[in-house]
């Protein structure tokens, strides 16, 4: 069915992705697919990392992790935005072409009023990406 599963992440908040991280699993378990963590990061020190080489080596480390707890084959790819907070969307969809993925699994929370003002990033990936997406509630 699908081959290779996209996980976006964020590092920071790992602890909020549990549904959507043990969905994606066991649909690469399932379909013996390939999942990719997608983590988007920045040039400048933060609390996570110091540099782009740092938060991708903590990306890989993460992607590492989940592959042994899951018994799955999985992959890290970092990307580098001027601002995360508002690049996001458009560099989740660059990485999904990027890297080959044919379904896109991300958590989100329940809608509240600012989502109706503006789009969650489920929604706007859902909307824009040439691959399947499954927003997970969590």
């Amino acid at each position: 069915m699908f081959k290779h599963l996209m996980v976006p992440v964020d590092l920071a908040h790992t602890e909020s992705l549990g549904h959507a991280l043990d969905t994606a699993a066991d649909l690469a378990a399932h379909w013996g697919a390939k999942v990719t963590y997608v983590g988007v990061g920045t040039t400048t020190p933060g609390k996570l990392a110091h540099n782009p080489k740092e938060f991708a080596e903590k990306l890989k480390a993460f992607a590492k992790a989940q592959a042994v707890a899951h018994a799955i084959e999985a992959d890290a790819h970092a990307t580098i935005a001027h601002d995360p907070t508002t690049d996001v969307d458009d560099v989740l969809l660059h990485a999904i072409d990027e890297i080959g993925a044919d379904l896109v699994v991300m958590q989100s929370h329940l809608p509240g009023l600012l989502d109706y003002v503006w789009p969650s990033n489920g929604g706007k990936i859902a909307g824009h990406a040439k691959a399947s997406v499954l927003v997970v509630r969590g």
